[in-house]
């Protein structure tokens, strides 16, 4: 079979079963399997595949359509200016959580040295991603997740910053090491009863562990904020990301817990994403 017969065959595959980005994530599992670009795919669309390789592509196309994630078939996802290991069990990182890497970057660009706090690492993707931009600043990543603590170790050290930052196996709420003059962190935001309406890619398979707010979808990040009262240094930032509909809860989380609110981010589609503030005392 041609490459271009394959990837019509498998869009077919993907559209009957609802998946909405077909013919993307045909060029991208096919890309993966050959070992080549895109961009290769539709200037050798004639080209034979082995059968050894339609094989593999066959096999990825049918976990697709039962709605497995893209980034957990090809064990990557691009995030910022890197690119992620990723794996099952651990939360994918999203395009909106740039916001918080763009808020950090602008509040410390006459910075050169910060110790940086990030709470529910996941993949490592935030607190990376800053250490990356920012050669003078140093951190720590906590998650209750022995495999997110795994794979943020695997991504520190393909990203060259792995001496800068160490990762720990705990809650924050059991977590007092240090004093921060940052601490960031995309905690689980979503109501426990809301998880059922999510899309099947996330609902079927990301961990619940990364999107359970509680019943009120803020428990987590409550949390946060009365440790972050104790962790950070005077003037320090916490910046945290958020639903949509919860910039009113958390402002008035964060001042009753002595923080002052200086700016609330809006991600790509024009939603309330990311809170920063400072603490005062």
């Amino acid at each position: 079979m041609i490459i271009n017969d394959a990837i019509e065959s498998g869009k077919k595959i993907l559209s009957k079963n609802l998946i909405k980005s077909s013919q993307l994530d045909c060029e991208i599992l096919l890309a993966e399997v050959l070992k080549k670009k895109r961009k290769y795919l539709i200037l050798n669309s004639n080209e034979q595949i082995k059968d050894i390789n339609l094989k593999k592509f066959k096999n990825l196309i049918n976990q697709r359509s039962s709605g497995k994630p893209i980034a957990y078939l090809i064990k990557k996802k691009n995030f910022w200016n890197s690119e992620f290991v990723i794996d099952e069990g651990v939360l994918i990182p999203r395009p909106d959580t740039e916001t918080l890497i763009e808020a950090t970057l602008e509040i410390f660009k006459n910075k050169d040295y910060a110790n940086v706090l990030d709470v529910g690492v996941g993949s490592g993707c935030i607190i990376l991603s800053i250490l990356k931009e920012k050669p003078g600043f140093y951190g720590k990543g906590i998650d209750i997740n022995s495999k997110s603590i795994n794979l943020s170790k695997l991504n520190a050290k393909k990203l060259g910053v792995g001496n800068r930052v160490k990762f720990i196996k705990t809650n924050v709420d059991n977590f007092s090491l240090g004093k921060y003059d940052l601490i960031i962190s995309n905690p689980p935001y979503i109501k426990t009863n809301e998880l059922k309406y999510l899309e099947k890619d996330v609902n079927c398979f990301e961990p619940k562990e990364a999107l359970d707010g509680g019943l009120d979808g803020i428990l987590k990040t409550q949390n946060i904020i009365k440790k972050a009262s104790n962790l950070l240094r005077r003037n320090g930032k916490l910046i945290l990301e958020i639903a949509y509909n919860q910039r009113n809860k958390i402002t008035r989380l964060l001042q009753n817990k002595g923080f002052v609110i200086n700016r609330v981010i809006k991600d790509y589609a024009k939603n309330d994403r990311c809170i920063i503030s400072t603490k005062t005392n």
